[in-house]
């Protein structure tokens, strides 16, 4: 008997009716159960499909084998199974007769449908390869040799050395392992009960209950003990959930003495301010250690300077300088200012600026330091020149129009009054009375380093533009395009800070002033100094400078802002700062341990603004790499003065 079936044809469909099962090939019941009697039908064969359509009608269709794809196989309709139902079904002398009414047809369709199965060829095959390689193998194994059979025992014994399944704790909820070790909520509990064995503790004696004061002094010892120094559940002792399930009896007994509920809300309210006072004097406390090493010079920083300073004068290099002061004054060139005394946060903002520079020898680098800091500047980059960049270290203290008669804030820093906010122990702002302003007294605000970059015509007549940079910067990328922005007239080109209402004016002015309130808007957007662009035609133009004196003369008594320089410069670009792209300068990296990394990664410069600078231990380590990377950890002065610290 043939078949005709495709392998992706449900076998809901009726095929091969009686007139092509038995009038066309006149086949008998013995031959539909001989599987290893079939025959490839010829071609040129019509075929009559009968099947019940979705309404449940019988219906049929002519097809000629010829118009079939070859997709389509012939294939015997019965296995072994069906061969014995069929049988059965038949009777004696049945073999020889032929098959005349649809009936049956239709019947023999149903059970080929209901028990038979499409033999797929391709999985013949490979059922065929698997046979053959699963009986090459087992011969292989047979005649293994005993010295290769021991070699491989080797081998596997071996690798089961190296199987690492200690992870396979961590599936399992009901292992110890499988606990977060950071987890606090047993230590947390037990804190808890230790306030509220202490309240309990308190009452109690006042009202005379001694027994129940002396059973909570000692769960209160002892969950103490239990907790010791621990900071989450993994470093609690073994017994410490004992000793809080024992602390919880303890205190459900003295809840069930209901103790005087007022003496327990006054006592509570006392723990209470109490607690907050010694938070209050612990913040303190940390500001003010976190501000004291803020403005502590490393030592070994401290120790570059001295080995530098040093090998300065000890090589006479006074005289040694050469420089080509033709491109100092090239209006052309690209120009950065850097006012800095830390000479090695310097040559950082210098070698990160000269890498990413497409052109560096079009780069003109003007360092201003301190007398003190002048001669291990020089030094620095004497020995380190960033070539083919070109760079120019002066000294302050040689500015000789720099004086308190033109200077105002120079006036102030030398008046008494200022000298005795910063060295007066009994002043307001000192730690003892808990000023909150401790910042402020950080002794850069003494220094005209951080004021100069208000006086940058006078410093640099000749220039048109000029890039200014702080010295805890970073740069990333090439800053050459800062140059050809379009500043509308404006003349400071900066990043802007302000997010919803933080960083506006009213962040760093006193708008309680007439004199701040009447001319500024409070809602003003602040910028950052860091990385500043200025244009000197236009800051010439406006007299900068002479607005930053009027203001600062009208602060005198520190009543419009605090000390700093960057109060006076939203005053003094009050309307006439341009806004960067917030890309060109990611702050905070120096309060904020939250800065986003694809932010910093994408940055043209980054700055560690605030305390936590990076050649400071406090620094976050997670943003140390950005900055370290520019130190020449070989250097001899840097392993001399790091090594030893």
């Amino acid at each position: 008997m043939a078949l005709l079936s495709r392998r992706s044809l449900s076998y809901g469909l009726l095929l091969l009716v009686s007139q092509f099962l038995f009038r066309v090939h006149g086949l008998s019941k013995e031959s539909l159960l001989g599987r290893n009697n079939f025959q490839q039908p010829d071609e040129n064969i019509d075929i009559t499909i009968s099947y019940m359509d979705a309404s449940g009608k019988f219906q049929t269709h002519k097809v000629n084998s010829n118009t079939l794809s070859s997709s389509w196989v012939w294939e015997s309709p019965v296995d072994a199974n069906q061969k014995q139902l069929v049988v059965g079904q038949l009777q004696e002398g049945s073999s020889e007769q032929t098959v005349n009414g649809s009936r049956e047809s239709t019947q023999l369709s149903i059970e080929y449908n209901q028990q038979s199965r499409t033999i797929d060829p391709i999985k013949l095959r490979r059922q065929k390869l698997r046979d053959e390689r699963r009986e090459k193998r087992i011969a292989e194994l047979i005649h293994m040799s005993k010295e290769t059979e021991l070699q491989m025992q080797k081998v596997a014994i071996e690798h089961a050395k190296e199987f690492n399944n200690t992870r396979r704790a961590w599936y399992s909820i009901w292992r110890k392992e499988y606990i977060n070790p950071h987890s606090d909520t047993t230590l947390k509990l037990m804190r808890d009960q230790k306030i509220m064995a202490k309240v309990y503790a308190s009452v109690a004696y006042s009202t005379g209950e001694r027994d129940l004061y002396n059973s909570l002094t000692r769960h209160i010892k002892e969950i103490r003990r239990g907790i010791g120094d621990a900071n989450s559940d993994s470093e609690l002792q073994e017994s410490a959930l004992e000793q809080a399930k024992a602390m919880g009896h303890a205190l459900s007994l003295a809840r069930d003495k209901r103790l005087d509920g007022d003496v327990t809300a006054r006592k509570l309210r006392t723990m209470l301010q109490s607690l907050e006072e010694n938070i209050n004097t612990v913040k303190k406390h940390s500001t003010f250690l976190v501000q004291h090493a803020a403005k502590t010079m490393p030592k070994p920083v401290h120790c570059l300077s001295l080995r530098l300073t040093t090998d300065y004068f000890l090589h006479n290099h006074i005289n040694k300088e050469t420089l080509e002061k033709g491109k100092l004054e090239d209006p052309s060139l690209y120009h950065y200012a850097i006012f800095s005394d830390n000479v090695l946060a310097a040559s950082v903002v210098v070698n990160s600026t000269v890498l990413h520079a497409k052109e560096p020898e079009k780069h003109v680098f003007h360092i201003v330091t301190d007398k003190l800091n002048f001669a291990a500047m020089k030094m620095w980059f004497i020995a380190h020149p960033p070539l083919p960049a070109t760079i120019h270290v002066e000294n302050i203290d040689e500015f000789k129009w720099l004086n308190s008669s033109y200077c105002s804030v120079l006036r102030q820093l030398e008046s008494a009054r200022i000298k005795e906010y910063y060295f007066k122990a009994n002043h307001p702002s000192s730690l003892s009375v808990g000023n909150e302003n401790l910042k402020y007294r950080n002794p850069k605000y003494l220094s005209m380093l951080n004021h100069l970059r208000f006086y940058m015509p006078e410093v640099y007549p000749k220039l048109d533009k000029i890039l200014f940079l702080d010295d805890d910067i970073v740069v990333q990328k090439d800053l050459t395009p800062l140059w050809s922005i379009d500043m509308k007239g404006m003349v400071n080109g900066a990043v802007e800070t302000c997010k919803e209402s933080f960083h506006r004016f009213d962040t760093y002015l006193n708008f309680s002033n007439p004199l701040i309130s009447q001319n500024f808007d409070p809602q003003a957007c602040g910028w950052a100094f860091g990385m500043n662009i200025f244009d000197l035609k236009e800051w010439k133009k406006r007299n900068i400078t002479g607005i930053y004196h009027y203001w600062q003369d009208l602060n005198e008594d520190r009543m419009l802002w605090k000390l700093g320089s960057l109060p006076p410069g939203l005053i003094t670009f009050y309307n006439l700062t341009y806004p960067l792209d917030r890309s060109w300068h990611v702050l905070g990296l120096g309060y904020d341990p939250a800065v986003n990394p694809l932010e910093i990664e994408n940055a043209a410069v980054i700055h560690y603004n605030g305390n936590y600078k990076p050649w400071l231990d406090l620094a976050f380590t997670k943003y140390q790499p950005y900055w370290s990377k520019f130190v020449d950890v070989d250097n001899p002065y840097i392993q001399d003065c790091y090594s030893n610290q």
